[in-house]
């Protein structure tokens, strides 16, 4: 795959939520006035596209439809990939003028970033630390029968490391 394809995912992303924003979300008092909506750091992965979409409502980790295959499951079902950081929860959706997309709630609500570049940053971060296999630390017997279950927010404030 290539970045091409790449970015014409996220681009297909990123104006479906702005229709969302501009639409269905439109006055809900949970929106951070200071974001707006932008795709972060899509890239080919597996045969798939991987980046982070920062909105006025949250930040999550996106995985799209590319060339390889995709696991198409039923809207809200879950996804679990892989990564060198430890395994993740992916939440199946589904958007006209996108397709199927599996997500990763990062922040939801996100009242608590200033800006869209901190909110930016964030989401590269969390990106680039699904690559750092260091996050991933020692854990006991998984509780779950996918794996240990990291929360989100640990996961971003470098819990995983400590875990013993």
């Amino acid at each position: 795959m290539t970045e091409p394809i790449a970015a014409a995912a996220a681009a297909r992303l990123e104006a479906a939520f702005q229709a969302i924003h501009a639409g269905r979300m439109q006055d809900v008092p949970i929106l951070n006035a200071a974001l707006a909506v932008e795709a972060v750091g899509f890239r080919p992965w597996q045969g798939r596209v991987l980046g982070a979409l920062v909105t006025p409502w949250f930040i999550n980790l996106v995985v799209l439809p590319g060339e390889g295959e995709w696991q198409a499951v039923p809207d809200r079902d879950s996804v679990w990939y892989a990564f060198p950081s430890g395994r993740f929860e992916f939440i199946a959706g589904s958007e006209g003028g996108l397709g199927p997309y599996h997500a990763c709630s990062l922040y939801s609500p996100v009242q608590e970033f200033a800006d869209q570049s901190v909110a930016r940053e964030t989401a590269r971060v969390a990106l680039e630390s699904l690559f750092d296999p260091s996050l991933l630390g020692e854990s006991p017997e998984p509780e779950h029968p996918h794996g240990p279950r990291l929360s989100r927010r640990d996961f971003l404030r470098g819990a995983a490391a400590t875990r013993s």
